[in-house]
């Protein structure tokens, strides 16, 4: 048998156990995953060896919140059409996703107070503070402040991004409306509100809740999205005070390379509730 009959046997014996070799004219995994452009984006400002952890910490975070970011949008539009179900999965693996954002902030805890003093004058005004996707989550969530806006003045494009999002209905407001259609009482100024204000309740919400939780079965849909939502905003909590102590744990009280107050500000926010109905229905029932 010639060498060219062995090498197309041994292709043809590959292809039926499932091996694929021939790449020549095919897509391969690193160019469909743009791994050179990906990998090669750890640019250090300095030859400390932690400033690698920290630019990959905050460079898979804001991956992951990209898919977060997407499947909230899904959502959200799910819900205004009434297909409860596509946006429970949605909802649930946003969940799943704040556990694995949660759990870096495990790692960048490695890291101690002199480590990152090495290199953290070279990050010059560059802060986590200045994240636009965490600001379209909160955005997403109803959580809509005008200062944050000033930040991102310089980009115009990305004012563009952030102003559509905070002008657009949050996925609670899509929710109370949901709750609306279906025919339980809500005030209806609610339902063509300013969306770019940040939603402080409403005692029709509340009773509407209620009447949820103590008929499960006939609104059995809305127990349900209440529930993921109150698991959202729980992980995302949770989020919150893990990037609180974090930041303590590594500069303490110290300002923010941004100029923000640094923890001050994080356990600020911590008092912040999305939903607030759905907490307080814990006591109410």
């Amino acid at each position: 048998m010639s060498k060219k009959s062995i090498s197309e046997l041994e292709e043809k014996l590959k292809r039926e156990k499932g091996i694929h070799t021939d790449f020549k004219n095919d897509r391969t995994y690193g160019e469909y995953l743009a791994l050179n452009e990906i990998l090669s984006s750890q640019n250090r400002l300095s030859d400390h060896h932690d400033e690698m952890l920290f630019i990959i910490i905050h460079q898979v975070s804001e991956l992951w919140m990209k898919l977060i970011l997407h499947e909230m949008k899904g959502a959200i539009a799910t819900i205004e059409r009434g297909e409860m179900q596509p946006a429970f999965k949605m909802l649930a693996r946003v969940s799943k996703i704040q556990t694995q954002i949660i759990q870096a902030w495990d790692v960048l805890a490695t890291m101690t107070p002199s480590e990152y003093l090495k290199f953290r004058d070279d990050l010059g005004k560059a802060s986590g503070f200045q994240s636009y996707q965490y600001r379209l989550i909160e955005f997403a969530l109803g959580y809509k402040t005008p200062h944050i806006l000033k930040i991102y003045e310089k980009n115009a494009a990305l004012v563009a991004i952030l102003k559509e999002a905070y002008a657009a209905p949050s996925i609670y407001d899509v929710t109370i409306a949901a709750l609306a259609k279906a025919g339980l009482s809500i005030n209806p100024d609610l339902l063509t509100r300013d969306y770019s204000v940040t939603y402080g309740g409403d005692d029709t919400v509340a009773e509407a809740w209620k009447t949820v939780y103590l008929n499960v079965e006939h609104y059995w849909d809305l127990y349900q999205l209440g529930e993921k939502l109150v698991d959202i905003e729980d992980w995302l909590q949770q989020w919150r005070f893990r990037h609180m102590k974090t930041v303590e744990r590594i500069i303490g009280f110290k300002i923010g390379t941004g100029g923000s107050s640094g923890v001050n500000y994080l356990k600020q926010v911590l008092d912040h509730r999305f939903f607030p109905e759905l907490w307080d229905l814990r006591t109410n029932l």
